[in-house]
């Protein structure tokens, strides 16, 4: 199965279309043990995700068989110098919270670090979680407006995660994904659903996107007449591009996980979403979302 599970929402509030706020224990208990019954075995945390390290080292058996990939905390800003060991030392402060002895995967939260005059130190603080057994791979989670072709050229990096959604379609497009399966790497998509919002209704989409509102009536019309709803279109896109390993998806509530494992099975297949593809980076990057 490609799905998997993103926990942000297990330690902070998060997402556009998010009204319940942070997932509480009991039913973060609940989403784990549907997920691992189901067969679902990547698992993306962060160091900055709030409480959700602490939450899963909580929750998760000693027997699991979830395949954890964590990232690091901003590592260089500021800084006159850096250390390798640095790195180590962030991923064991995780690991603890985790109660994990290693993870998956290891990721730098931000990859232009790896750009700054502390790159090569960073990385050889990373390869070195690696030798340790700390980590299994190691690499980036990126966005389409990052120098990612000079990154993977510089770089060894096992696996990237970027966003890939049927409106950002920047990097299917332009070859970069197939430039990373060509040298090896695993690729993890994420932000599958927009931070939810291909799946809300245009008249409830915060003001500052009212002049995407078109582009989402468009695409409501076109899963309409497919008979189809927004989950499985999302689901339906990304699940479709080989290039793709895995996809997290964020949940708040155990029946939105059920919701997700459903259509993650039940494929459509067939379908062009090619004219949905946006290059706009106030559209497709959160981080530069003005939302009150």
């Amino acid at each position: 199965m490609k799905l998997g599970l993103g926990t942000v929402q297990f330690g902070m509030n998060y997402g556009v279309s998010n009204t319940g706020g942070q997932t509480s224990l009991d039913e973060a208990k609940e989403i784990l043990g549907l997920a691992e019954e189901s067969g679902v075995t990547a698992i993306d945390t962060a160091a900055m995700y709030g409480e959700s390290e602490q939450v899963l080292g909580r929750l998760l058996s000693k027997r699991h068989t979830f395949r954890i990939t964590t990232k690091l905390p901003g590592l260089s800003p500021n800084r006159t110098s850096f250390d390798a060991n640095e790195v180590v030392r962030l991923l064991m402060e995780s690991l603890n919270r985790l109660g994990q002895q290693n993870v998956y995967g290891l990721l730098l939260h931000r990859a232009d670090e790896l750009l700054s005059p502390y790159g090569d130190e960073i990385m050889r603080g990373l390869q070195k979680c690696k030798r340790m057994g700390l980590a299994m791979k190691v690499g980036i989670s990126a966005y389409a407006e990052d120098p990612l072709d000079e990154l993977i050229s510089r770089y060894p990096i096992d696996l990237i995660q970027v966003p890939v959604n049927l409106f950002d379609q920047r990097l299917v497009r332009n070859g970069f994904l197939s430039r990373c399966r060509s040298l090896g790497m695993e690729i993890q998509a994420r932000s599958v659903f927009l931070q939810g919002l291909l799946c809300m209704e245009p008249n409830a989409i915060p003001a500052y996107f009212q002049p995407h509102v078109g582009k989402l009536l468009s695409f409501q019309q076109y899963i309409t007449e497919q008979g189809i709803n927004p989950i499985e279109a999302a689901l339906a896109f990304v699940d479709g591009l080989p290039e793709i390993d895995a996809f997290v998806c964020g949940v708040n509530r155990s029946e939105q996980l059920r919701q997700l494992i459903a259509c993650a099975a039940n494929r459509s297949k067939g379908l062009d979403f090619s004219q949905f593809a946006s290059t706009d980076s106030t559209l497709l990057n959160p981080s530069l979302w003005k939302i009150s």
